[in-house]
């Protein structure tokens, strides 16, 4: 049985959105290359964690153990924790806080309250208060293509800060989302290459089969099934 994924928008500026599912059985399923970081807690035989996850360049296997509830905050493009550099927790690489006893977990030398899928959006706002969670504006003018007052040089570097990576690689990975998406909804491989401008169709092939872990067929395949 594959997870089922509850998730819900947020009103914070800081938090892209939140999910929450739970497993009934142990299973394997393919992670997608994901440019956004997220907060995830996870509960486990009795045990609560608290883990820091960035973000995805690359799809890779991943499994889960039966009776499991995960609950995540995705965080918006931009938003980070100083303290702890994004591209030290890049693919996969994710960092499990300590347990500080009584529901509460260890975070930048304080300890803090677990939170949960109704309170994400007060749990980023207090963590910006306190500066252990940050939002650098450029990253987001950058992706909008609005000029920012720096050279291209201290630009890039901000941005690389903020996010683990180049604007390249977001769009990238991006543009491969939206061809997976195009190809599961019936839009044939010919046309999903021209919408949006890959050169071939080993150029969609090598894309998707990085950061979707499919090839263009597999996904259609797939897609005409459900």
């Amino acid at each position: 049985m594959e997870l089922v994924f509850h998730e819900r928008r947020s009103d914070s500026p800081y938090i892209e959105g939140v999910w929450r599912t739970h497993s009934e059985r142990a299973g394997d399923f393919t992670s997608l290359a994901d440019s956004r970081s997220e907060l995830v807690v996870t509960r486990y035989r009795g045990t609560t964690s608290f883990t820091v996850r960035g973000p995805e360049t690359r799809a890779s296997a991943a499994d889960y153990p039966a009776d499991a509830e995960f609950f995540g905050i995705i965080l918006k493009l931009g938003t980070f924790m100083p303290h702890l550099p994004t591209r030290a927790i890049m693919d996969r690489h994710d960092l499990t806080l300590p347990e500080a006893g009584g529901r509460r977990f260890w975070l930048h030398g304080a300890a803090w309250e677990l939170p949960n899928f109704d309170n994400a959006d007060t749990f980023a706002d207090r963590l910006m208060r306190e500066g252990v969670l940050v939002r650098d504006p450029l990253v987001e003018m950058v992706l909008s293509g609005i000029p920012y007052p720096l050279s291209i040089r201290a630009q890039q570097y901000r941005f690389v800060q903020a996010t683990g990576l180049t604007h390249t690689t977001i769009q990238q990975i991006a543009r491969a989302r939206q061809a997976m998406t195009l190809l599961q909804q019936g839009v044939s491989i010919l046309d999903t290459i021209s919408e949006l401008g890959y050169y071939d169709q080993p150029h969609l092939t090598r894309a998707l089969k990085r950061f979707v872990g499919q090839t263009p067929a597999q996904i259609a395949r797939a897609g005409a099934a459900v």
